[in-house]
């Protein structure tokens, strides 16, 4: 195993962080945008919407293994990873385009082309996030190190997402004389898939060319080219790794949860707190403000607690802060919609929320790191793509979940199609408001339980880079 450097150049950080930009506009179209298009644009009915985009997602999480896999196993003069990347550019801006520009064939074939173009979008994006999040193992094995340099990822990640979520309320979706529901203006939907094809193009370049120097080279050792039977199974014994199962476990609620907020986060802002439409193009300011937050927080609380006790603390307080303004409404202690309290109240809590709950996301990612080195002591070799596949496999089932319990919940209080806001029932804003508080807090309860089980730390850590290094070639 070769040995990395324990401080990573910052050009560097910048680069590996950069490539996350196209997965989180992907995440943030699919989480706050696809559903409120589909249903409120499309026409297509939202239950039908939550059930395309889970089962587009649960088939096609089967691939990130599969991508994974190969990665580990790529030998070319460009290395494992950095041939991927390449190859995905043309993939991801072509499917994204495609995702928002749906044919008029009725709702069947309307609802098979949602499944289909979905589908092409998140095997085009995992052709790039799979090779580009595996090299994290590669680029550092410092145990803390690892925690500073996957914050990058999630900042880049998150301010691609945000910024295009801006832009798309601010201008693309914003109101106009002719269409005063700015979120239903078809046209500024086109806007939105072209500046996704851009900035998704920018950042896979962007990670390729600033990590290809240093980590585009050769493989020292690659894992053994079995028949397919015994492939399958070395892959289950991998993946059966005792730490991994945890972080996935833990990972099931957590994404599910995020999935469930992001895909309610508009119906909520519009029809619950009924807050003008320019509060819209603040929101995502808020979320960065939060982001901003857990990028600062999380290195410090995870080196004078260690990454599970940290995730575990940090993910029942963002429960805490994101639920805060559903239970005092439902108790009538929250002031009323249109009071000059209520938006900075909840966007206060709201960037809070949104800070506390990216850490944990942040250390699963430098604890699954770790795990490589686990898995390598006990197999022999190192699968990092195997690894990080196999978490992207359970966010995408698990965020399609939350989707799928959204679009459900949404049918299942009796939300009505092309609502207006002000004017739907209160005793159905009431029902909403409940079921979304109890799913959310059990969602994150249960991560929380997980979490604390994670069986890898500092010290071990330490013990296990030792034994690796005596057994270098």
């Amino acid at each position: 195993m070769s040995e990395a450097p324990a401080k990573v150049p910052y050009r560097m950080k910048l680069a590996y962080g950069a490539g996350s930009i196209a997965y989180g506009i992907k995440d943030n179209g699919f989480a706050v945008f696809l559903l409120i298009f589909y249903n409120q644009v499309m026409g297509l009915p939202a239950n039908l919407v939550g059930l395309a985009v889970m089962v587009a997602l649960v088939i096609d999480a089967f691939v990130d293994p599969v991508i994974g896999h190969l990665s580990d196993r790529t030998n070319s003069r460009w290395g494992r990873r950095h041939p991927w990347l390449y190859v995905s550019i043309l993939p991801v801006g072509l499917s994204w385009f495609m995702l928002w520009h749906p044919p008029a064939w009725g709702q069947t074939g309307m609802l098979f082309y949602l499944i289909g173009s979905a589908i092409l979008v998140r095997t085009a994006i995992a052709l790039n996030e799979v090779p580009s999040l595996a090299m994290l193992p590669e680029i550092t094995q410092d145990y803390h190190e690892r925690t500073d340099v996957i914050r990058y990822r999630f900042l880049f990640g998150w301010l691609g997402g945000l910024l295009l979520l801006f832009l798309a309320y601010a201008v693309f979706l914003a109101p106009t004389p002719e269409q005063p529901a700015g979120l239903l203006r078809r046209e500024g939907y086109d806007s939105y898939a072209w500046s996704g094809v851009i900035l998704m193009t920018f950042s896979i370049l962007t990670v390729a060319l600033g990590t290809h120097r240093a980590l585009a080279k050769p493989p020292v050792k690659l894992p053994p080219r079995l028949p397919l039977g015994e492939e399958l199974q070395a892959m289950g014994r991998t993946l059966r790794n005792p730490a991994f199962l945890t972080l996935m476990a833990a990972g099931v609620f957590a994404y599910a949860n995020q999935g469930l907020n992001f895909a309610m986060s508009t119906y909520m802002q519009t029809y619950v707190w009924e807050f003008p439409r320019w509060a819209l193009a603040v929101w995502p300011v808020t979320l960065l403000a939060g982001v901003v937050m857990a990028f600062v927080i999380t290195p410090i609380v995870s080196r004078r607690m260690g990454k599970k006790r940290a995730a575990a603390l940090l993910a029942l307080v963002a429960v805490i802060c994101g639920l805060l303004p559903y239970v005092l409404r439902l108790a009538g202690l929250f002031p009323e919609n249109g009071d000059p309290v209520t938006l900075p109240l909840f966007l206060l809590l709201t960037t809070l929320a949104t800070g506390f709950s990216v850490c944990p996301m942040m250390l699963t990612g430098s604890m699954l790191a770790d795990v490589v080195e686990d898995s390598e002591l006990k197999t022999g070799h190192r699968e990092e793509g195997l690894f990080f596949a196999g978490n992207l496999f359970m966010q995408k089932c698990v965020t399609g979940i939350g989707t799928f319990a959204a679009g459900t919940l949404i049918s299942a209080v009796g939300f009505p199609d092309s609502a207006v806001p002000g004017a739907v029932d209160a005793v159905v804003i009431d029902r909403l408001m409940l079921l979304y508080t109890i799913l959310t807090a059990a969602f994150v309860t249960f991560a929380v339980l997980v979490f604390i089980r994670f069986p890898l730390g500092e010290d071990d850590h330490a013990q296990r880079i030792a034994k690796l290094r005596e057994t270098a070639p």
